[in-house]
């Protein structure tokens, strides 16, 4: 009798440990089986995760929440990972390197955008119609054309999209944030017509051609102020002098020049200016930190814009476009001091004279004829001239070499 009672709690024990072990397997078959099923799914788009960090990541797009913000410039961003690239702003790092040309990009996605200039491969066919695409992302964006259905609709101004990423883009719209970014300067913007636009600066494309001639424009207002030259047509008119010009930004500059007024004062130094933008490149000169350095020749800057600015020189972009002629430069600095042909501004005037000039150096060199300074002297004769292009023609045709 014990004999038997002995045996039955052994066959129980056994029962309750393989019951038990069953019970841990199966829980552990029915964990992975969840996983792959992606348990975690958002009650708002339908989309499943597999974690529910995820889930918590993603419903950030509908909450609108931004915990991550720059310190630097206070923009705020979804996810840890954004505000670090984000960064490369503010630090200049572009880790990201082409081998064949040397341009540096501060985002991998650019990086690898770029290296399909080179290459020039599409490698990406739509199955539907056979158009191929450099990048997935393309054939991606592509595929739309072909599906009919848009689940996706704007809670703001109700429109419809067939993929939750044009939702997205088209969402940006209307907070304002500039999110299309341009991958030869980073420039951004908030639309993709406006990005689009801007890009044939880099492209060359000029599709709006003026009616009276051959030139061509980037854009339409640019060829509606190129054609009042022919036209003769000046819309602004200084009221104080009844100068009239074709373009509003330069009447806005000459009127400058009837004010005098420096109204932007220098709180280091005491100098003052008559634009915000002039007040705004003289700080430079006191900041005596410059972190910013040029990959390929060493010169620093204190300032990002400054270094983006001078790297041009190397790249030998001419991205500066003058309105009224078409002419190119490499920096602002250099158009805005062309643009004083066009405008007629001299915001240099002789101490000694009324006579005033459009460069600094050239009332430079003016004021010698009344303080008598000649500052070039010939070696070989000894004869003193106000310019140097005046001892160079004497050197030229004189014979006391």
């Amino acid at each position: 009798m014990l004999e038997n009672e002995e045996s039955e709690e052994e066959e129980k024990h056994h029962q309750v440990k393989t019951g038990a072990k069953t019970r841990s397997q199966t829980e552990s078959i029915s964990l992975l089986k969840r996983r792959d099923k992606k348990c975690f799914t958002c009650r708002q788009c339908g989309k499943s995760f597999t974690h529910k960090q995820s889930l918590d990541v993603h419903m950030r797009i509908h909450t609108g929440e931004k915990p991550f913000t720059c310190e630097q410039c206070g923009q705020d961003f979804k996810r840890q990972g954004h505000l670090k690239i984000h960064m490369r702003i503010h630090t200049g790092e572009k880790p990201f390197t082409c081998e064949q040309c040397g341009k540096s990009f501060a985002h991998k996605g650019s990086f690898k955008r770029h290296i399909n200039i080179h290459t020039g491969e599409k490698l990406h066919e739509c199955d539907q119609c056979g158009r191929m695409f450099s990048r997935a992302t393309g054939l991606k964006s592509h595929m739309s054309v072909h599906s009919q259905e848009k689940p996706h609709s704007c809670s703001v101004c109700g429109k419809s999209f067939s993929r939750l990423q044009s939702l997205k883009v088209h969402q940006k719209i209307h907070p304002g944030v500039r999110n299309h970014m341009c991958f030869e300067c980073e420039k951004t913007f908030i639309r993709a017509a406006d990005l689009k636009r801007h890009q044939r600066i880099h492209t060359g494309e000029k599709p709006y051609k003026c009616s009276h001639c051959d030139k061509r424009f980037s854009r339409s207002e640019h060829l509606k102020r190129h054609e009042r030259i022919h036209t003769g047509e000046k819309p602004f008119t200084c009221d104080q002098c009844g100068k009239s010009f074709t373009q509003q930004g330069n009447f806005k500059s000459h009127m400058i020049i009837h004010t005098g007024e420096k109204l932007h004062e220098c709180d280091q130094c005491g100098k003052t200016f008559l634009r915000a933008s002039d007040l705004k490149s003289h700080m430079t000169v006191h900041s005596q930190e410059k972190p910013h350095s040029c990959s390929l020749c060493g010169k620093s800057f204190s300032r990002l814009q400054s270094l983006k600015q001078h790297q041009k020189i190397h790249t030998g972009v001419r991205n500066h476009v003058c309105f009224e002629c078409e002419k190119t430069f490499i920096t602002a600095a250099d158009l805005k001091l062309h643009q004083r042909i066009h405008t007629g501004e001299k915001p240099y005037k002789c101490s000694h004279c009324d006579k005033r000039f459009n460069r600094s150096g050239t009332l430079k060199r003016h004021e010698r004829i009344h303080t008598g300074e000649k500052p070039y002297h010939c070696t070989a004769c000894g004869k003193s001239f106000t310019r140097i292009s005046s001892l160079l023609s004497h050197t030229k045709n004189s014979h006391c070499k």
